[in-house]
């Protein structure tokens, strides 16, 4: 992996450009750089830009809630809510779209039936089950910030091509796909074999 230069500096604010023309933020580079030792940092930053990333789509998303005071998190099942339609999705299902635990699905789940946007109802399969909805509220709801976030997500994206979008999202999705693969391993020597008694 190609060493990258920490003295390197931004000419005009934190970003910068190196010498194949790509961005890089010389902040994070100097603070890796110290960190590193001297060593590669290209992965540490690669990780700092998804993080940097990250937070400016959910301050774009979030701005476009209008101060209605729903998380990211609860924001998403409202949305897997609304594309699921009815009957609606269990507490667990809705766990396992969001990456959450069971605990957590719940509290987003209750802060959705608070604002009137979600209720649960029996599930008609199984008695000790709750499926959960969109009310018309929340389908409303969904709708009016429909529109303020294609505008945010086409500013943000301003100047990617569709082949660069795909690509963005495939990179991310490996880093996910990754972090999957390290927890099944870990999961799996945590469990390890007991002791042999044979």
């Amino acid at each position: 992996m190609k060493q990258v230069n920490t003295s390197e500096k931004a000419a005009a604010g934190p970003l910068g450009r190196d010498a194949e023309g790509r961005l890089y933020d010389s902040r994070v580079r100097t603070a890796m750089g110290v960190f590193t030792k001297g060593g590669d940092t290209l992965a540490l930053e690669a990780a700092a830009a998804a993080r940097s990333a990250f937070h400016t789509v959910e301050k774009l998303r979030s701005h476009g809630s209008q101060g209605r005071g729903l998380s990211a998190g609860a924001l998403d099942v409202l949305v897997r809510l609304g594309a699921a339609g009815e009957p609606g999705l269990g507490v667990g299902e809705l766990a396992r779209a969001g990456g959450v635990s069971p605990r957590n699905a719940t509290g987003l789940v209750d802060t959705l039936e608070r604002e009137g946007l979600a209720r649960r109802s029996p599930d008609p399969n199984d008695r000790r089950a709750v499926l959960v909805t969109a009310t018309a509220e929340g389908l409303a709801w969904l709708e009016e910030f429909r529109v303020p976030t294609e505008r945010a997500m086409a500013a943000v994206f301003r100047g990617f091509s569709p082949e660069e979008l795909a690509q963005l999202r495939h990179l991310c999705l490996r880093l996910v796909e990754n972090q999957q693969q390290i927890e099944q391993y870990l999961t799996a020597v945590a469990d390890g074999p007991g002791p042999d008694v044979g």
